[in-house]
């Protein structure tokens, strides 16, 4: 994983494989998931992604503690990229190098 805390570098507008392709992007928004369930469901998001498919995540706060997670279960699996970040949330690129 990569991201501004681990890993290598991607910066918010331009990630290290450039825009991903739209059909490649599926996105996954946190916010209507229940907390309990929250990090089951992206962690099951995440599995089926394919090489080159990227997880748009849109998030109500900046998951710091999730982002560590991620890089713990797949390490230099995915790519991490903020598109977005604000006190009303984050969108984040996910993207599947491996």
């Amino acid at each position: 994983m990569s991201s501004t805390d681990a890993g290598r570098q991607a910066s918010p507008d331009h990630p290290a494989q450039g825009a991903p392709a739209p059909e490649a992007v599926h996105p996954f928004d946190a916010r209507g998931v229940a907390r309990r369930f929250r990090h089951a469901a992206i962690f099951g998001a995440l599995d089926v992604l394919t090489p080159g498919e990227t997880m748009r995540f849109l998030n109500d706060h900046d998951p710091l503690p999730l982002l560590r997670q991620i890089a713990d279960r797949y390490g230099e699996a995915f790519e991490v990229a903020y598109r977005h970040r604000s006190e009303q949330g984050v969108v984040i690129d996910m993207l599947r190098l491996e």
